[in-house]
């Protein structure tokens, strides 16, 4: 058996989450005692409960942006979609993942279609990357005459494009990628402040303003980092080393008064809650920058968390239920341990769990 082999595991299609409970916090809630080994269930909406007057609850406030792009190649009318990846400040220019066939020759136009699929935008494709990607150039169309509605709306910055002619990138296991009008709101937490992330950062959207609320009343306390999630959160890890495996880059950030909090709070007894395993890389991530003392920390990591791991800033973590050989459920097994994370799964579909981003979470203390 192979090291990745053992981040395997069987899953019923039908546990997989296709749409998100009426209320969020409704979500079922695994908690699983790495010191006793036991396995309880519960419900997030539990959490004040749970939780310790004293803790840290750690949100990611990354807002998902709406990177899919949906459209035709203008020349041929041939079906074309890609994926909004970055830009380039200064030449404006976006780098773009799409898996078009046929040749896209240097000039040629993309025409998108809003959700709408009305005609909008068009991308000038300008190179290809190394790595395949397309490096295309927003603008409008000659001619074209926009709606009355639009008339006033500036289209200067990559958020204007995709916030206008953009859709939300679901992950391929809800309905096929394919979206619908309520995952503009549902495949986003309530928190979501800073743009730029292509996948939500999922275990934060169990949560509501109500429940934040009760939370911070029992006094837990709340606060916020970034890690804008990137496409490398959709791929499974591919060699049979995890040693061999090169984490994707994303950026994060967590500020001074945040650190501060924390530390303040886990020097007099309290944990520091992560939720969702983008929260543990910024946390873990800033650690690490200072030699295990958590501080400001701002950049890009590419921290692959596997065991074994010694946590330098996260005491709790809460999460969902991850797809099989991937790196984030090879996180979740650093926390909790190799045995007990897979037992938790095996217990998670014997009781009817559901699964991934619209599923339901796990609480490992």
């Amino acid at each position: 058996m192979t090291e990745i082999e053992l981040y395997d595991y069987e899953l019923p299609r039908e546990r997989i989450a296709q749409e998100p409970l009426a209320t969020r916090s409704d979500a079922r809630l695994m908690l699983i005692n790495r010191t006793d080994g036991s396995i309880n269930h519960y419900h997030v909406r539990d959490l004040p409960e749970i939780l310790r007057s004293g803790d840290t609850l750690v949100l990611n406030n990354s807002r998902v942006i709406p990177a899919r792009l949906i459209g035709y190649r203008t020349r041929t009318g041939g079906r074309w979609q890609g994926l909004f990846l970055q830009c380039d400040p200064q030449s404006g220019i976006w780098e773009v993942l799409t898996k078009t066939r046929g040749k896209l020759e240097a000039g040629e136009t993309l025409t998108i279609q809003d959700r709408n699929a009305r005609d909008g935008m068009q991308l000038v494709v300008v190179a290809r990357t190394e790595s395949g990607n397309l490096l295309v150039k927003p603008q409008l169309p000659e001619g074209f005459v926009p709606l009355e509605s639009d008339v006033d709306v500036e289209l200067n910055s990559p958020s204007d494009w995709l916030d206008r002619y953009g859709r939300v990138p679901l992950p391929p296991y809800i309905r096929d990628g394919q979206m619908v009008d309520a995952d503009v709101d549902n495949y986003q937490t309530v928190f979501a402040k800073d743009a730029g992330s292509v996948a939500a950062p999922t275990a934060g959207l169990h949560f509501t303003d109500a429940l934040l609320g009760k939370i911070r009343a029992s006094g837990i306390a709340t606060t916020e980092v970034t890690l804008h999630v990137g496409i490398g959160t959709f791929r499974p890890i591919q060699t049979d080393r995890l040693d061999e495996h090169q984490m994707h880059r994303e950026w994060g950030r967590i500020d001074h008064s945040t650190a501060e909090m924390i530390r303040r709070r886990r020097e007099s007894g309290g944990r520091c809650v992560a939720v969702g395993s983008t929260s543990v890389r910024v946390l873990e991530s800033a650690a690490a920058a200072r030699e295990g003392n958590l501080d400001a920390w701002t950049g890009l990591t590419d921290l692959f968390i596997r065991p074994p791991y010694r946590f330098a800033a996260v005491d709790a973590l809460m999460t969902n239920f991850h797809l099989p050989r991937s790196s984030l459920l090879v996180l979740v097994s650093a926390f909790a341990g190799r045995e007990l994370a897979m037992e938790a799964y095996r217990c998670a579909i014997d009781q009817e769990y559901r699964f991934y981003s619209y599923g339901d979470a796990m609480l490992v203390i």
